[in-house]
Order: C-alpha cells, then sequence, then structure tokens
C-alpha cells in the first residue's frame, strides 16, 4: 500500500468506527444520553476527532443510522438475487422488518429510528435526511414490484406507486409494534398482516405456510 492509499483509506475506517460506536451506544442508551465524548471513548478516537468527522450530534445520529442502513442493504441485494419471485422477495422484505434482531444486527437497531423520527419532527435537517433514508427503502419495494410485473407474475395495472407507499407505511408501523413487544403483534402476525396485504392489493396467490425460515438480518 502507497502512503497516499494508507492516507485515503485510514481515515474511512476511523469514521467506520465512530459510526459502529455511535450506532451502538445511542441503539443502547437513546439519542439524548448518548454524547460525543462516549462515541470518541468506545471508538478510541479524540472528541475533536468526531466533531471533525460529523460536526455536530444530530449529524452523527444520520449518519450512524446510514451506516446501519448501508450493512442492512448489502445484505439485503443478495438475499432477494437468490429468491426466483416477487412473493418470495416480499415475504423476505416483510421479514427482514418485522423479525425484531438479526445475526450480526447492532442489538437494539429500531432504537435509532426511533430517535431520528423524533429529531425529524423537530429539526428541518434531519427530516430531510429521513425523507431520502425512507425514499430508498421504497425504492427497494418498488423494484421488487415492478420486476413481477415484467414477468406476468403482478399484473400490469396494479398501482405501485399506492402499494410501495401503503406497504412501507404498513411495514414502519408493524415493526414499531414487534421491537415494542406489543403482546397482540408478534413477529407471525406482523408477517400475517402484511402479506395478506400484498395478496390483497397486488392479487399475488399467497397463504401462510406452515413452516418459514428465519432470515439472517433484520431491517434498519
Amino acid at each position: 500500500m502507497t502512503t497516499e492509499q494508507a492516507t485515503t483509506t485510514v481515515p474511512d475506517l476511523r469514521r467506520d468506527q465512530m459510526l459502529r460506536a455511535a450506532a451502538e451506544l445511542i441503539a443502547e442508551r437513546g439519542f439524548s444520553e448518548t454524547r460525543i465524548a462516549d462515541v470518541a471513548r468506545r471508538s478510541g478516537a479524540s472528541p475533536a476527532l468526531v466533531i471533525y468527522y460529523f460536526g455536530t450530534k444530530d449529524q452523527l445520529l444520520t449518519e450512524a443510522l446510514r451506516y446501519s442502513e448501508d450493512i442492512f442493504y448489502q445484505s439485503v441485494a443478495g438475499q432477494l438475487e437468490r429468491l426466483d419471485t416477487a412473493r418470495e422477495r416480499l415475504e423476505l422484505l416483510v421479514r427482514l422488518t418485522c423479525v425484531p434482531e438479526g445475526d450480526g444486527e447492532i442489538p437494539g437497531a429500531w432504537g435509532l429510528w426511533f430517535d431520528l423520527w423524533a429529531q425529524a419532527l423537530r429539526h428541518p435537517e434531519i427530516a430531510k435526511d429521513r425523507i431520502a433514508l425512507d425514499q430508498r427503502w421504497r425504492d427497494t419495494v418498488d423494484d421488487v414490484v415492478r420486476s413481477g410485473q415484467a414477468v406476468g407474475e403482478i399484473p400490469k395495472d396494479a398501482d405501485v406507486e399506492t402499494f410501495t407507499l401503503t406497504f412501507a407505511a404498513l411495514l414502519d408501523g408493524l415493526s414499531i409494534q414487534v421491537a415494542l413487544l406489543d403482546p397482540d403483534v408478534d413477529p407471525e402476525r406482523a408477517f400475517a398482516l402484511a402479506m395478506g396485504y400484498v395478496a390483497a392489493a397486488l392479487g399475488v396467490d399467497w397463504a401462510l405456510p406452515v413452516r418459514r425460515r428465519r432470515p439472517s438480518r433484520t431491517r434498519r
């Protein structure tokens, strides 16, 4: 590795270490209880370096969530490619959303979204980041549905935009109930409700299987 390569690689590694530390701490303690000094301590950096990279604590929150989402989408892309039908891919997206925590996931990662939503309600800059992060999820759903239309699995006249918006909102709501351990909305109930909507909205032939395999990672 050349000196120039080392110079460009090391800062990226330090940034990832700080983002991982921030994501873990916010998930554990909540945004309001996480300090720049805590992130610096866990990542082995100085508070000044954390501020140099991210500027503000608010920006650190959105970047930590984006870091967590990047890991999620890298995993999802490979899993979607291994499935043959749009129905199977939509089932996967539901399971990834409604399983409380998967292997390798940052413990309590849904807490990052809870804090982002709360901050976005009052801070316009964070609200913009929230829109971009949610749009990435909607684009993933949209791509799955349109690929199903292309091969005739989903009707050509299906309103993909309306379905995508409704489906994404439904999954957000169900996943909150699952994350909060609602006694009436466990992962299996959430899965059945979401896939019931898929079947009704898209005309997809679906019935709750007797046995299902748990995916390797959750969304968010």
